[in-house]
């Protein structure tokens, strides 16, 4: 699968480089073959949102788990988020933390987000976002809603403003999770005496409204410095005609959604089910249909992971509890089968796929050079993936640390046959192979 379309043929692959894309017949003389008959090769996927949650809180997740699952899934490069670890990655010592904690430890490459905080004075922690450009993380991520992690602060639109300047001379991007704190606060208090174990309260307590008017915010805030803003986890259909017309505008704004938006519906969702639960909240089947819409015409540019696990007691699994429960669903080696599985259904072909969750993830974190495309002169970055099989996820068959996952028991198509980084496999028929070759991919 290459920028310029589907081809027969085969990848010619140097010290650790693709040398070239040729025709079979141009294979050079007296190279080492490695034929995957019918299997299409991919470029290896890049999810531009993964809470890796190492250094600090590696009990939920790591970099040893967290590589070996996306080398399971057909991914070579993660961007890691900045909260969730201890400490958050909002200085640059924090980021020399991450550094040293992911050293010797990643099946695959990665990056680095940083973050923008509020705090309890002006500033937040404005002074450390150009040190933090120059140290090389790919952006910065912030929340317009409490996140629920004490280090990681929401900010509110007037810090924004006084960080917007920096953000446009860093050239990097701002991630916002778009969500307002008002909307939300609103519908909770409508809920008092609501079951929490259903579902339907849950996703009430989340409404539209809260990520329309953020995103409506924000795109003001853009339009009015011209930082790059790329807007996370878009869960609702509603915002698709503003986005629309931001990019219409020439607005620097760019869009991601989910495979879990994009896969399951509120409809679906059993009460007590907080394995699904996420924020914004899964919303419904119509709603999924249009997020589709959106993502084929390109106003949604790119499908990340947001793989966030936890232990499984924050869960709540025996209670169902929602509004106890973590937000966040463990996907990262379930989306290329998800997205795949969809895509079938939709007449949408790999190189859709491949668009999706690789060469437009890899240009968000500037990483486009060296990831992201089956091109002379890339890191030889690939999957194989037989996209006929079918399979069942089984939690079993799940390298991350904790095997919840509502991807588990899904009927999926696309079986990952193999996963290359640099030109050596790390994964293989099921099985990590090799040793942890991956890296912090530098630019």
């Amino acid at each position: 699968m290459t920028p310029e379309g589907e081809r027969d043929g085969a990848l010619l692959v140097e010290d650790g480089r693709i040398a070239a894309v040729c025709g079979r017949g141009e294979i050079p003389a007296g190279a080492m073959v490695r034929d995957f008959g019918t299997a299409a090769i991919l470029p290896g996927l890049v999810d531009a949102h993964t809470h890796i949650n190492e250094p600090g809180r590696t009990e939920w997740e790591g970099f040893e788990t967290a590589t070996r699952a996306a080398a399971a899934g057909g991914f070579t490069t993660l961007v890691d988020m900045p909260l969730n670890c201890l400490p958050e990655t909002t200085n640059v010592a924090a980021l020399e933390a991450k550094r040293a904690a992911a050293a010797g430890k990643c099946m695959v490459d990665w990056a680095a987000w940083g973050g923008v905080v509020g705090s309890s004075v002006a500033d937040g922690n404005r002074v450390h976002l150009l040190p933090l450009a120059e140290a090389g993380v790919r952006g910065y991520k912030c929340f317009l809603v409490d996140p629920g992690c004490e280090g990681f602060r929401m900010v509110d639109l007037a810090e924004l403003v006084r960080a917007a300047p920096l953000l446009a001379e860093s050239g990097l991007p701002l991630l916002v999770h778009a969500e307002l704190q008002g909307p939300i606060d609103e519908a909770t208090e409508r809920l008092e005496g609501r079951d929490w174990r259903k579902y339907a309260t849950y996703l009430a307590s989340r409404p539209d409204e809260a990520e329309l008017q953020a995103i409506a915010a924000m795109l003001e805030l853009c339009r009015k410095h011209r930082f790059r803003l790329h807007i996370v986890h878009l869960a609702t259909m509603k915002a698709l005609e503003m986005l629309r017309a931001a990019k219409a505008e020439g607005l620097p704004v760019t869009v991601e959604s989910c495979p879990h938006y994009l896969h399951f519906a509120a409809e679906e969702i059993a009460d007590g089910a907080t394995a699904w639960k996420c924020a914004p909240p899964i919303r419904s089947a119509a709603n999924r249909e249009g997020l589709w819409a959106g993502l084929r015409e390109g106003v949604i540019d790119l499908v990340a992971t947001d793989h966030s696990p936890c232990p499984p007691e924050m869960k709540r699994l025996e209670t169902g509890a929602f509004n106890r429960a973590w937000g966040g669903i463990a996907g990262l080696q379930a989306a290329l089968p998800v997205m795949w599985t969809e895509c079938v259904e939709r007449g949408l072909k790999l190189n859709d796929l491949a668009r999706w969750m690789s060469a437009a993830p890899a240009r968000l974190a500037g990483l486009q050079e060296r990831a992201g495309a089956l091109r002379a002169g890339r890191d030889a970055n690939f999957v194989v993936l037989d996209a006929e099989a079918e399979f069942e996820m089984r939690a079993e068959a799940l390298l991350h640390r904790h095997k919840v996952s509502p991807y588990v028991g899904e009927r999926l198509r696309g079986v990952v046959r193999a996963t290359y980084l640099r030109g050596e496999c790390v994964y293989e028929a099921g099985k990590i192979v090799g040793s942890a070759r991956g890296r912090e991919v530098r630019v």
